[in-house]
């Protein structure tokens, strides 16, 4: 018969083939933990780890779920849910409430871990915070906690490029640029530090240095940053033509004095004129006063009604030539919903963010 630590030894190996790259074992000792101790917060934990690293992503969702009937409390499980809500699950249909989801999942570990004297925890804790912010356009929030993880873990490199986001979202590019040198430092093949110093190069008008930083993330990681897909100002024109030709008759009714025009990346007053700035890499814009309504506040509605496309942020964003014309299409609508007054949370709730 087992010893009365059976279940301990059972626990350590599953989270020594769970760190050694062995999801399967990590599963089975995992489930012969569970089996040994039906409401063992631990075992439920890492039986939801090992079934996310196998990408039997629908059972490990159950499974985390499970685990947080028993724990509801406990700083690590919440902050391996967060992780798997935020990270490993990939459903861009389901992305915002993921990052909802995360978001509290890591707000209620933070609150836990407070009693715990485990500044890596709270670390891991408050950059997942950080990135869920960050993921639902919350950059300004996301920044308060992804500092205090920064001072807490300054040598993490994944928690400086979150934080490094951040400070680019809000057009902070100098601060994002010193952050980003300090990742590098501590890992200069990170292709992601390489691309976001890219991004922040190219915001900063330097192309040269944008393009070798681009080149330098593409040979790291060509998967994750393919050479971007690319058309001439003439085909790019005639893919927002045909958007245009796709909308319902009475909608481009609405547009004929709405100009709509292309142009490479937003300017600065682009981005400055809303309270947060809006992101570097937004997709398209709408200036004007939305259809029948007055100008306001927003400096913006003083200007006529205009729609404009960033070109080459819609290049990046697109892995092929189909699914940058099918972005395209996206993009005008979400700006002619914005001509038609439907603000974010509308164009959301409608499909069209």
């Amino acid at each position: 018969m087992p010893g009365p630590d059976a279940l301990d030894d059972l626990l350590d190996a599953a989270a020594a083939a769970l760190e050694g790259g062995e999801p399967e074992e990590a599963l089975a000792r995992a489930e012969a933990a569970v089996a040994r101790a039906p409401r063992s917060v631990p075992a439920l934990h890492l039986r939801a780890a090992a079934l996310a690293a196998l990408d039997r992503l629908e059972d490990a969702a159950d499974a985390y779920e499970r685990a947080l009937e028993r724990g509801r409390d406990d700083p690590e499980l919440l902050a391996g849910a967060a992780d798997f809500h935020l990270n490993v699950l990939a459903d861009e249909d389901t992305a915002r409430e993921r990052a909802e989801r995360a978001l509290e999942l890591a707000r209620r570990g933070s609150r836990a871990a407070r009693k715990l004297d485990d500044p890596d925890l709270a670390a891991d804790l408050a950059y997942l915070e950080g990135a869920a912010l960050d993921q639902l356009g919350r950059a300004d929030e996301a920044l308060v906690r992804l500092e205090e993880a920064a001072r807490t873990a300054p040598d993490r490199v994944e928690i400086l490029l979150e934080q490094a986001f951040a400070l680019y979202e809000l057009s902070r590019l100098d601060d994002a640029r010193a952050v980003l040198l300090r990742a590098e430092a501590l890992d200069r093949k990170d292709p992601w530090v390489h691309h976001q110093l890219g991004l922040v190069a190219e915001r900063l008008g330097d192309a040269a240095e944008a393009a070798r930083r681009f080149a330098r993330a593409r040979k790291l990681a060509p998967e994750e940053f393919p050479e971007p897909v690319s058309l001439t100002h003439e085909a790019f024109d005639a893919a927002v033509e045909a958007a245009l030709e796709r909308l319902p008759e009475p909608v481009r009714r609405y547009l004929s004095n709405v100009a709509i025009t292309v142009e490479d990346v937003p300017q600065d007053d682009d981005l400055r004129g809303s309270d947060p700035p809006l992101s570097p890499a937004i997709l398209g814009l709408f200036r004007g006063a939305p259809w029948g309504q007055k100008a306001s506040m927003d400096p913006w509605s003083h200007f006529p009604s205009s729609i404009v496309l960033y070109q080459r942020n819609l290049e990046r964003f697109a892995r092929s030539r189909e699914e940058l014309v099918e972005e395209i299409g996206v993009t005008l609508v979400h700006e002619v919903g914005h001509f038609l007054g439907l603000d974010e949370e509308e164009l959301w709730e409608r499909g069209l963010d």
